[in-house]
């Protein structure tokens, strides 16, 4: 059976949250899931959205999902793409789903004039690493992400120089 991708449409709303959610579960941070079928709604299928999504299916049901968005290289001079989740149901690993997903945001990045296409991985996920090493991606040694969410994140927002 072949895998086929296509860009999600209204109405793909819960099949995208319960794959967030069973990623969340694999990576073990079910607890940060917050976001809604609305939320995705809202996002996804705005007027100008500013994230993406593109849904993996197998004999017409849905099998996993990438969501993405572009970025800029200011060494580049050039936009980029950044993978956001990747996701594939653990029982149609294998078929070829994530590597047409990945080359389906290949080809929109080539469209599209981009320098490069990114994506972060948890340190301990082997499979993934091995499937991203086998499409010669490169890890991204000597970098380190950092997040500010709630809190810290307002707390930063209503800085102010004080005249400075």
């Amino acid at each position: 059976m072949t895998v086929s991708v296509r860009a999600a449409t209204i109405g793909d709303e819960a099949i995208i949250l319960s794959f967030i959610k069973e990623l969340a579960e694999y990576e073990k941070l079910s607890h940060e899931v917050v976001a809604t079928e609305r939320d995705l709604e809202v996002t996804l299928f705005a007027d100008n959205p500013r994230v993406f999504a593109l849904i993996a299916e197998q004999s017409g049901a849905a099998v996993g999902f990438a969501l993405y968005f572009f970025n800029y290289s200011t060494f580049l001079g050039k936009h980029g793409l950044y993978l956001e989740d990747l996701y594939v149901q653990r029982q149609y690993r294998g078929i070829g789903a994530g590597k047409a997903l990945l080359a389906s945001l290949a080809k929109i990045a080539v469209e599209n004039d981009c320098g490069r296409m990114e994506w972060s991985v948890l340190d301990w996920n082997k499979p993934s690493i091995e499937f991203y090493r086998s499409l010669n991606a490169e890890p991204m040694d000597g970098w380190t992400t950092y997040r500010l969410t709630g809190d810290p994140l307002r707390a930063l927002a209503a800085y102010e120089m004080n005249g400075r």
